[in-house]
C-alpha cells in the first residue's frame, strides 16, 4: 500500500471533470487508496460561495466506475462550510451535533456512498462543547456511517482531550490528526500563522506523540508547498521559511535528489512516508506530471544514509 493520499480539493471547480476523472483513474490503477476531500471544497471557486463541488464530482466518478468504491479509502471533512457567501472564516457551520448530522447526511448523498472511511473535523470549534462533538461523531460511528474519526488543525491538547472524552462516553475517539507539514520548517514564531488556522503545523511534540502512540496516524497537507521545491520562479518559497536552516536543508535535499536522480519533491515525499513516525502526505494532484511525482516518491525507499543526510540538518 502506498502511504499517500490524493487531495481532491479543486476537482469539480478549477480542475474540470474530464481531467479529474483521468487523474482519479490513474491514481487508483497505480494502487492509490486514500482520497481526501471536504464538504466545503471548493467554495472559493464557485459563484454560489458554497462548497460541495468536489464531493459531487467524486460521487459522479463512483457512479460511473462500478466497484471502484471498494478499492479506495474515502475521507471528507465537516466544520468549515460557510454559512453564507463571503462569511468564511468567521461564520462557518462548526461542529455542533446538528451541524455534524446535517453535513454527514449531505456528504453521503453527494458522494453516493453509505459510509465515510475517515471523517474529519476540519478545524476546532471552541463555541461547541467537546463532549457534544465527541458524542455526535460517536453516534455516527456506532451506526456504521463513519469508519474512523480524525481531527484537522487541532491543538494537540484538544486532540487528546477529545480522546479522553470519547473514552468516558464509550464512543469511538479520534485516531488521526491532520496538520500542515513539509521538509522545510518555518520560523517557530510564525509557524502557526502560515495560513488562517491557528494550529496548523506538525511540531516536534506532535511527532513524539505519534511515535509513542502507534494507533494514532498523522496526515500532512501542503507537503510540497505548491511546487516551491522545484525552484520555479512563479512558486517561491514562502517568507515564513526564509531563514538559515532552510538554506542548509535545501542543500541536503538537492544533494540527495541528485544522488538518486530524482526530483526534490520526490525526495520530500519519500522522507515523509518512511520516517518514524511515518506521515501520510495529502498531495493535491492537478496534472499527470504531479501524479507521477507523487507515485515515484511514494515508492521510493531512502537508505539510512540518505535519511540521516536529510534529517540531521536543521
Amino acid at each position: 500500500m502506498m502511504n499517500i493520499a490524493l487531495g481532491a480539493m479543486e476537482y469539480g471547480t478549477r480542475i474540470g471533470e474530464k481531467e479529474s476523472f483521468a487523474l482519479l483513474d490513474a491514481y487508483v490503477d497505480a494502487g492509490g487508496e486514500w482520497i481526501d476531500t471536504a464538504n466545503c471544497y471548493a467554495f472559493w471557486h464557485d459563484p454560489s460561495g458554497h462548497g460541495g463541488q468536489s464531493e459531487e464530482l467524486l460521487g459522479r466518478w463512483f457512479a460511473q466506475r462500478p466497484g471502484v468504491r471498494d478499492r479506495v479509502k474515502l475521507a471528507t471533512k465537516v466544520g468549515c462550510e460557510p454559512l453564507r457567501p463571503g462569511s468564511y472564516p468567521e461564520h462557518t457551520e462548526g461542529l455542533s451535533a446538528q451541524a455534524i448530522d446535517a453535513a454527514l447526511e449531505t456528504s453521503l448523498r453527494r458522494l453516493g456512498v453509505d459510509h465515510i472511511d475517515l471523517y474529519w473535523a476540519h478545524r476546532d470549534d471552541r463555541s461547541t462543547p467537546l463532549e457534544e462533538t465527541a458524542a455526535a461523531f460517536g453516534k455516527h460511528a456506532a451506526a456504521g456511517t463513519i469508519g474512523r474519526l480524525g481531527l484537522s488543525n487541532y491543538a494537540l491538547w484538544r486532540y487528546e482531550r477529545m480522546r479522553g472524552l470519547a473514552a468516558e462516553l464509550g464512543v469511538m475517539g479520534p485516531s488521526a490528526l491532520q496538520l500542515r507539514y513539509s521538509y522545510l520548517q518555518p520560523r517557530p514564531l510564525v509557524r502557526d500563522h502560515t495560513h488562517d488556522h491557528r494550529f496548523g503545523w506538525i511540531t516536534d511534540e506532535v511527532l513524539d506523540y505519534a511515535a509513542t502512540n502507534p494507533g494514532q496516524q498523522l496526515f500532512a497537507y501542503s507537503p510540497l508547498m505548491s511546487g516551491a521545491y522545484e525552484n520555479r520562479p512563479d512558486r517561491p518559497i514562502p517568507e515564513a521559511f526564509t531563514h538559515p536552516g532552510t538554506i542548509r536543508r535545501l542543500e541536503a535535499l538537492t544533494a540527495v535528489a541528485t544522488d538518486l536522480d530524482i526530483t526534490p519533491s520526490e525526495a520530500v515525499i519519500a522522507w515523509l512516508t518512511t520516517g518514524t513516525p511515518a506521515i501520510t502526505p495529502i498531495i493535491g494532484i492537478s496534472t499527470p506530471t504531479y501524479l507521477q511525482t507523487a507515485l515515484n516518491g511514494a515508492h521510493l525507499q531512502l537508505t539510512p544514509e540518505h535519511r540521516a543526510q536529510l534529517g540531521e540538518v536543521w
